[in-house]
């Protein structure tokens, strides 16, 4: 029933294919997610589960980022060092968190977050789709759109624009920008 997956292990080497492998691909996905907040005009923004940086990397002139994520990787993350922020990012990592807890207190920091995941797309069968990661442990979470704004909803937070921009090259990535009410 399902395939053979080897677990992921986000470690030292990971980050170092990434950074060495995936350059300009992450160049280019994180153009397309800068643009997708641009009209919101960010000055100060949390990066959470920063990975390897490259949000910062390709950050517009005058934006101030804060990254963090809780590897131990060769990468220096400034932390969380600001008492608001007008953007959280909140990429490629939702779907990794055990607890959601941990995101309280970002939450009442922020303004806007950006969400970027992938979507089970209607007709699809979770245990066939490729980002179905049980075995691995790697995605703990999936989420529909709906229950992705039900989870917002619920941190009191509106949708106020959502889309594909990443497709190609990362097909089935839902990409949201949520409000505080």
């Amino acid at each position: 029933m399902f395939k053979k997956e080897i677990p992921l292990k986000y470690n030292k080497q990971y980050y170092k294919t990434i950074e060495k492998d995936y350059e300009k691909t992450a160049e280019s996905i994180s153009k397309i997610r800068w643009s997708f907040v641009e009209s919101l005009n960010p000055k100060i923004v949390l990066d959470y589960g920063a990975g390897a940086c490259f949000m910062s990397k390709y950050a517009p002139k005058g934006v101030i980022i804060d990254s963090f994520d809780i590897g131990d990787f060769p990468i220096k993350y400034t932390g969380i060092r600001h008492k608001y922020y007008d953007l959280v990012f909140l990429f490629d990592v939702l779907e990794h968190i055990p607890d959601f807890r941990v995101l309280n207190d970002i939450f009442e920091k922020a303004k806007y977050v950006c969400v970027s995941l992938p979507i089970l797309p209607k007709g699809r069968k979770l245990r066939k789709w490729k980002h179905f990661k049980y075995k691995t442990g790697e995605h703990l979470h999936y989420f529909t759109k709906r229950s992705l704004d039900l989870f917002f909803e619920a941190r009191g937070f509106k949708r106020i624009k959502s889309g594909f921009p990443e497709c190609p090259p990362r097909f089935d990535i839902w990409s949201v920008i949520y409000k505080k009410e």
